[in-house]
């Protein structure tokens, strides 16, 4: 087996979270299983808060401040790809039409 770092941040969230078998991990190049892994750390991050409306947020945020700042993460990951894939979001501020 290869060293700790390897095997603690690749191939055991590989098998946990992405339901890999050993025989599957050990035929798929490394920069392939860091790319998955990468991909799922960005897809939980983008849909940590799926469900919750700003308000819920708010009230979370009283006991964890942390909340809103990984909120506001996530929105902001959210806005990116969304805009990579050019998903029209409706405009609901002057500043938006200004691109600022």
């Amino acid at each position: 087996m290869r060293t700790a770092p390897d095997a603690v941040f690749v191939i055991i969230p590989c098998m946990t979270d992405l339901g890999m078998s050993w025989s599957e991990i050990k035929a798929t190049p490394r920069s392939e299983l860091v790319g998955l892994m990468t991909a799922y750390s960005n897809y939980e991050v983008m849909h940590a808060f799926d469900g919750y409306s700003s308000e819920d947020i708010s009230e979370m945020a009283k006991s964890k401040p942390q909340i809103r700042g990984d909120y506001a993460r996530s929105l902001a990951m959210k806005a990116k790809y969304e805009g990579r894939a050019g998903v029209k979001r409706k405009i609901t501020s002057f500043s938006q039409v200004e691109g600022i």
